[in-house]
Parts: C-alpha cells; sequence; structure tokens
C-alpha cells in the first residue's frame, strides 16, 4: 500500500507537470488540461481514487494544500496595491464582491433548496476569478490596457478576500451544527484564535524577517515550515480556526512596513503552482459524475445566474461615475472564470461538513466544479469574438519591455513615454527599480520570467521585447521565455561581446536575436558612453535634414537606436537606409555633442545605412492617462 502511494504522488507530479506544459503551450487556463485529466483518470477510467489510495492521509493532503493556497493568495494583498489600480478595482473586491455574493446566495437558495446558510457559503466560495485563469484568456483575447489591467488585478486582489469570506461563513455553519456549544460563544472564540494567532504570528514572522533575523538561504524554509506550525497550533486551540490564521497571518505579511516578501512571494507561488496541479487532478478525480450530472437544469440555471444576472449588475453599479464606456462593462460583464481555489477550498470544506452531517454538503463540489467548468469553457471560447464585437481589443501593440533598468535603458524609456510609446522596465536591482520609479516609469521588480511575473506584471500594450541587462546567464532565460510568448522575431538582445570558453557558448538562435541597435553596440559600451555624458536625442529627419546630414553633423558618432514612422515603432539595427519623415532616436556620445555644439551649419553630405527590424503592420501605442 506504501507503495502504491509513492507511485501515485509521482504520477500526480508528473501530470501536473505535463498539464501545465498543455496550458502554456495553447495559451489555455491549466485548469482545462488539469480538469480533463482528472476526470479522466477518476470517473472516466477509475484509475485514480484518491479516497481508497490515501485513505485517511487524503484529509491532511487537502487541509495542508489549502494552508498553503490560501497563505500563498493571503501575500498578495496589499491595501496600497488596490487604491494604486483605479476605483473600479477598489469596487469590484469590495461593494461588487458583495453584490455578486448576494445574488449567487439567493439563485442557490430558490433553485437548489439549499439552506440559506449553505447558500451563503457556497456564494463566498465562487465569488472569486484568479489570475491563474485571468492572464491566459487575457493573453490571448489582448483587451484594451485599462480593461486587462482591471481583471488581472480584480483576480489577483479578490482571491484572499473570497477566501476569507468563504472561511468566515464555514466556520459559522460548522459551529452552529454542533448542538453542544453555544454559536456566540464558540464562533468568538474562533475568531479571536483566528484573528489573535494570525495577527501575532504574523508581527512575529514580520519582525524576524525585517531584522533579518535568518540567514538567506532558510527564509522561505522558515516561513513555510512557521506558517505550518501557526496552522496546526491554531486548530489545536481552537478546532477549524487554522485557515483563518494563515489568511490573516499572510495579509499582516503583505502590509507590515519594511518586510521584504518578494522572494518568499516567488518560492510560494512555485510551490503553489505544484500542490494546486496536484490538489486539483485529485479533486476532479473525486467528483462524482452522478452527482454532477444530478443537479439538472437547476444547475445550469444557477450557472446562468452566476454569468448573466450576478456579474453584469456587479460591474455596472461599480462602473457608475467611472470613465468605463459602455463596451467597457459588457466586457467586463462577460469576463469573470472561477478558478482552481475555489475548488480546492470546496474541496476541503465538503469533507468536513459531510463529516458533521451538514444537508447539502455532497452537492457542494459538483455545483462548484460546475461553476468553474461553465465560466472557463464558455468564456474562453467566447470572450475573443466579444471583445471584437464590442470593439475593445487593444490596437497593434506596440510597447516595449526593456529586461534592464540602469542609466541607459532608463533614459531611453523616458524619451519613448514621452513620444507616446508604452514602456515597461524590469530589472533584479533594486537600485535601478528605485531610480526609473523615481523617473515615473512604469517598472516591475524581479525576473519578468518568473510565475510572478506572469501574474503580477503588466503587459498590456507590450508587442516586443528587448533584453539590456548585465546578467549573462538570466538574459538568455528572458529571451527564450518571451519568444515563446510573442515569437523569436519580436525579442532582441545586446551583443554582449564575445564568448571566449566553450563550456559558455550559446545557441546559434539566441545569437542571432543579439544585434539590437548593430553588431558592435554592447551593454558595456551603452554603459561606458552613458557614464561619459552621452544623451538620448529625438530628431525629426526632413528632405531638408536626412539621415546622413544627421550622422555628418555628429561625425559618425551617433548610434541610430529607434524611429518613429506614421506611427510605427522601428528597432534599428544592421544595414539599411532610414528615410525621412521619421523621428529619429538617438544615442549622441559627449564628444559628438561637443562638436554639434561648435559646428555653424549642417553637413550636407555623406552617407551610412542601418536595418530596421520590426514589424510593418504594428502601430505606436497611446501612452495611458
Amino acid at each position: 500500500m506504501l507503495e502504491q502511494i509513492t507511485a501515485m504522488l509521482a504520477l500526480l507530479g508528473v501530470l501536473s507537470l505535463f498539464c501545465q506544459w498543455i496550458g502554456w503551450k495553447l495559451r489555455l487556463p491549466a485548469i482545462l488540461p488539469l480538469l480533463l485529466c482528472g476526470l479522466l483518470l477518476g470517473p472516466g477510467l477509475g484509475f485514480l481514487q484518491p479516497d481508497v489510495i490515501f485513505g485517511d492521509l487524503l484529509f491532511p493532503i487537502i487541509s495542508l494544500g489549502v494552508a498553503v493556497i490560501l497563505f500563498e493568495g493571503a501575500l498578495t494583498l496589499n491595501f496600497k496595491e488596490i487604491k494604486e489600480h483605479g476605483v473600479m478595482v477598489t469596487r469590484l473586491v469590495t461593494l461588487g464582491t458583495v453584490i455578486t455574493w448576494a445574488c449567487i446566495t439567493v439563485g442557490t437558495f430558490y433553485l437548489l433548496d439549499f439552506e440559506w446558510s449553505m447558500a451563503l457559503l457556497f456564494g463566498a466560495l465562487v465569488v472569486v476569478t484568479g489570475p491563474t485563469v485571468i492572464v491566459p484568456m487575457l493573453r490571448s483575447v489582448r483587451p484594451k490596457t485599462e480593461l486587462a489591467s482591471i481583471l488581472r488585478w480584480e483576480g489577483i486582489v479578490i482571491d484572499p478576500i473570497g477566501a476569507l469570506l468563504a472561511v468566515l461563513v464555514f466556520e459559522y455553519i460548522a459551529v452552529a451544527a454542533d448542538p453542544t456549544t453555544h454559536v456566540l460563544h464558540a464562533l468568538s472564540a474562533m475568531l479571536a484564535v483566528g484573528l489573535g494567532f494570525g495577527v501575532i504570528s504574523g508581527y512575529l514572522v514580520g519582525l524576524v524577517l525585517r531584522n533579518n533575523l535568518l540567514p538567506h538561504y532558510l527564509r522561505n524554509t522558515a516561513v513555510l515550515t512557521l506558517m505550518l506550525a501557526v496552522f496546526v497550533g491554531s486548530n489545536l486551540l481552537q478546532e477549524e480556526a487554522g485557515l483563518l490564521s494563515v489568511t490573516v497571518m499572510g495579509i499582516w505579511l503583505a502590509n507590515m512596513k519594511g518586510v521584504d516578501i518578494a522572494d518568499i512571494l516567488e518560492f510560494k507561488e512555485t510551490l503553489t503552482v505544484l500542490l494546486i496541479s496536484a490538489l486539483f487532478i485529485l479533486l476532479a478525480a473525486r467528483l462524482n459524475a452522478d452527482a454532477l450530472l444530478s443537479l439538472g437544469w437547476e444547475g445550469l440555471a444557477l450557472l446562468a445566474v452566476v454569468m448573466l444576472i450576478a456579474r453584469p449588475l456587479s460591474i455596472w453599479c461599480c462602473g457608475i461615475g467611472t470613465s468605463l464606456s459602455k463596451g467597457d462593462k459588457w466586457f467586463l460583464s462577460w469576463v469573470a472564470p472561477r478558478g482552481i481555489v475555489a475548488a480546492a477550498v470546496s474541496s476541503l470544506f465538503a469533507i468536513k461538513l459531510e463529516a458533521i452531517g451538514i444537508k447539502g454538503a455532497e452537492l457542494i463540489v459538483p455545483l462548484v466544479f460546475l461553476i468553474i467548468i461553465g465560466t472557463v469553457v464558455i468564456q474562453s471560447l467566447t470572450a475573443g469574438r466579444w471583445a471584437k464585437v464590442l470593439g475593445v481589443t487593444a490596437d497593434s501593440s506596440q510597447g516595449l519591455l526593456i529586461f534592464g533598468a540602469s542609466k541607459f535603458p532608463r533614459a531611453l524609456a523616458k524619451t519613448l513615454q514621452s513620444k507616446g510609446v508604452t514602456v515597461l522596465l524590469a530589472d533584479n536591482n533594486w537600485d535601478n527599480v528605485r531610480l526609473a520609479r523615481m523617473d515615473s516609469i512604469p517598472v516591475y521588480f524581479g525576473n519578468p520570467a518568473s510565475e510572478h511575473a506572469e501574474n503580477h506584471m503588466n503587459m498590456a500594450g507590450i508587442g516586443r521585447v528587448l533584453v539590456m541587462s548585465p546578467y549573462r546567464q538570466l538574459n538568455p532565460l528572458v529571451t527564450f521565455y518571451f519568444q515563446d510568448v510573442f515569437g523569436s522575431k519580436k525579442v532582441f538582445g545586446l551583443n554582449n561581446g564575445e564568448i571566449s570558453s566553450a563550456r559558455h557558448q550559446l545557441s546559434e538562435s539566441y545569437l542571432e536575436r543579439l544585434s539590437l541597435f548593430g553588431d558592435d553596440v554592447s551593454y558595456s559600451k551603452l554603459a561606458s558612453l552613458m557614464a561619459k555624458g552621452a544623451t538620448i536625442k529625438s530628431t525629426r529627419l526632413t528632405e531638408n535634414f536626412n539621415y546622413a546630414m544627421f550622422m555628418k553633423q555628429y561625425a559618425e558618432a551617433a548610434i541610430p537606436l529607434i524611429y518613429l514612422q506614421e506611427g510605427k515603432v522601428r528597432l534599428i539595427s544592421g544595414e539599411l537606409e532610414i528615410p525621412i519623415g521619421v523621428e529619429l532616436i538617438s544615442l549622441i556620445p559627449v564628444d559628438a555633442i561637443k562638436l554639434d555644439c561648435n559646428s555653424d551649419n549642417h553637413p550636407d553630405t555623406g552617407e551610412t545605412s542601418s536595418t530596421v527590424i520590426a514589424d510593418e503592420n504594428l502601430a505606436v501605442s497611446k501612452a495611458p492617462e
């Protein structure tokens, strides 16, 4: 039996990885292949039977997995970020949550004859969307920047809020079901332990992190271990208080001043991907096909309430007084897929509620899965066409993601911003990030090829990637990652010089992309020129002052970078003439600047050629208001 459990855990890991890869390759939410895998192996073939294989271990596995998922979600709930992302996001995660919860609760009560307490629990479970289903959908639909930002941040912020809401409702049901306890007293005790233990543990762990009392290599492991200890300890002090404690602990750490949780969050997200994937296969395999079919027209009617009443009502109420158009609101009204968190939390609660004999508990899981399947499948298939009908798709993505935020990329980004081009910088160096923020340049702190970046980095309006960092080991990773996202012809890098060591040689497919701004332009060359006082200059080329004259004026020392032509952004490299009527952005060395200052007129001779790498059909995107 032990060998069977070991083999099944290994199989779950392999299947989880495969399903995540399928989702990434097909640009689909990973929840779809995970769901199909679980249904095929469980109800379909009968090969995977979690209750039989894991027995008494199944509940602890699901319980600890959900605790990690809720803690990781709570770490993303920074109250400052809610305000930073606009009135609409703030309203959606507050007023919108209440409206959606109320509509689904009423629909569940009348359509499925649930008790009010169970209807409230189900409504709380399915108010959440989540970045794991929203981000892949946005990548394929590509709506306007503002709409993509609203949907992404709603999914990120509402996850812990919805989970906290569901935990509180569940605690009330669990306490009220015990005839030997006084409901108010037991609920107060649970809230006191859950909230108190969560706040105290969050504060103490925050102090440890802020004062660097742990070596760096132990930080992630220590936080995970302490979180699990808090979960178990809270449950020992007061039954069912653990989930509330870890959720509050995560929220406290996310909002505590002076506590850097970036590394911890990235580690937790990596762990959560594996946990979520394996859990979802297990949970789908436990799904009773007969129970799902028994929901009948009532279940489909409830799905209609979720999609056609609750969501539109929430969007239109929250959108009052905002700048959103009718098309924007109708698009937002249609896109709200439910995710894996709802499935994981509902399955855990269902096991506990069935154990204490709560009526309707056996229908919670199939009903949640019906909502997940319905919203993800229907909206994934129709959102793109609906966006085109409403006219809310983004224009051709001309924005640039620049990996590296040192002096030269910051200066280039600032110039491009002034010309209405969407620019996003990303860097692992906090000093560079801080200086970019001081220049009001959008920036992401961390590895742009990470799971955290995929869920949190705003890529709306971004169509190409420029790799201009000094991190030679990380540059190829970022290059190949975004080649898979945008295509190989949309990712460019600087030539960082010859690599003599055979063990450090790079592939030809990577090296051929290292020609940004010219074969002889490297990161070290640009950094050296900027350190000596070089500046980024924007010049209009006309019939009276063409590219040849421009180069002669600066004694052939200027480095042409990018030019803008009729709303198109084009990157320069190689040898092809730059036409007149464009706005040329170039780097002028300090010696050439002095030469220009001493010159009384423009030279009228001289020729230099360059190549343009760009998509001819792309248009410059407007700067966000």
